[in-house]
């Protein structure tokens, strides 16, 4: 009994110092990681974690507006492999668009059309979607302003809006999601963004070539944060919610209650028909009932590869040929998807629990070329 108090008191003492070192030494924020991921049962953020943080409320308006079911709707059912791998990979959503209808839609493991589930990534594109608009509405020059202009402790690069909007910011940032020592676990769970974001340097020539680094698009929120003068939330729910006319109320996760930074490059919660919006939006040039509120030409470049040796990437979105076909899409961590193929009008969106083994970041997984195919057998279209 004398050994078991002796080892339980060194525990208790080593326990202690590690939390005392992790505070002195500024990775608190672990804590956090640890509480919200490990003490809930999981082993790497998950899907429905907005509860776990402070959010803004994404407003919806007063005048909703549902999308219209197909007149085949739902009439098709799942293929196997498309049903195999939804239920492999914990799809909780799955939703096919026909010419601007629902044609298909399944919900699983106990979620629902409104249920709220986190984009993760998806949010760089409608971050980027708010920087077409603050473009549009005058508060942001162009695509080629200086981010000294907003943040002068950059004077010395030459980083512009449009090298964080496409990925070529040349930031010094490690894009790694397993690592609680990381960048990107700091940005997720410690208690002031901005300062995370503005500690990272400039350490390669910008606008030169595509690296995938979620510091662009937090250090974007920030940029239009600034210009505007509107929390990121109630400028998206003023330029897009409400005109797109979202069903829901949606959340985008913060820093913390004191700072109340939005984390730009991810945590907006929301439902596959609310996110499904910003897919049509593009698909239609950036306008919706008549209504021009996004640039066209904006769309264009955002949905058209910036660099052509690496033409995965516009600015926000990602791209992807399968034959003759050419799809955008937004992605997120654990693959949340909405993807669209204009010519066909067709948006396809995905939100689950995984996206099969590996998870790299910045390549297509074989779960998206599944969703694509499986959904053009169900729609019987040549591939």
């Amino acid at each position: 009994m004398k050994i078991l108090k002796k080892l339980l008191k060194w525990i208790v003492y080593i326990i202690g110092s590690i939390i005392i070192l992790l505070y002195i030494f500024d990775y608190d924020y672990i804590l956090k990681g640890i509480r919200v991921v490990y003490f809930t049962g999981h082993t790497t953020a998950f899907i429905d974690d907005y509860p776990y943080f402070e959010n803004d409320i994404i407003e919806k308006g007063n005048t909703p507006s549902p999308w219209p079911n197909h007149k085949d709707y739902n009439t098709s059912n799942e293929t196997d492999k498309l049903a195999s791998t939804n239920k492999d990979l914990g799809t909780i959503a799955y939703v096919i668009i026909k010419n601007d209808s629902i044609w298909f839609e399944k919900y699983y493991d106990g979620f629902n059309a409104t249920s709220k589930t986190n984009s993760f990534s998806m949010a760089k594109s409608i971050t980027s979607a708010l920087l077409g608009k603050a473009i549009m509405e005058g508060h942001i020059k162009s695509l080629d302003q200086p981010v000294s202009d907003f943040y002068p402790e950059y004077s010395y690069a030459k980083t512009t809006v449009g090298d964080l909007s496409s990925m070529a910011s040349g930031l010094d940032w490690v894009e790694h999601y397993t690592s609680p020592f990381s960048v990107t676990a700091r940005a997720n769970y410690d208690d002031d963004l901005a300062e995370t974001i503005l500690n990272q340097k400039v350490v390669k020539t910008p606008g030169k070539e595509f690296e995938y680094l979620s510091g662009s698009t937090a250090l974007l929120g920030m940029v239009i944060q600034k210009a505007t003068k509107k929390p990121l939330a109630q400028y998206l729910s003023e330029s897009f919610w409400k005109p797109l006319g979202a069903t829901e109320d949606a959340l985008w996760q913060l820093d913390d209650a004191e700072n109340r930074l939005a984390k730009a490059f991810t945590s907006i919660s929301s439902n596959a028909k609310d996110f499904a919006r910003f897919g049509k939006l593009y698909k239609d040039h950036g306008k919706w009932n008549g209504k021009q509120l996004l640039d066209s030409a904006f769309v264009a470049k955002s949905i058209t590869p910036r660099f052509s040796e690496n033409p995965i990437y516009g600015y926000g979105f990602w791209l992807k040929t399968i034959n003759d076909k050419r799809f955008f899409m937004m992605r997120g961590h654990l693959g949340q998807y909405v993807i669209v193929e204009p010519e066909d009008n067709v948006i396809i969106v995905r939100l689950g629990h995984s996206k099969g083994p590996g998870n790299p970041i910045a390549t297509f997984t074989s779960d998206i070329s599944t969703y694509i195919e499986e959904a053009y057998n169900m729609l019987n279209y040549d591939l």
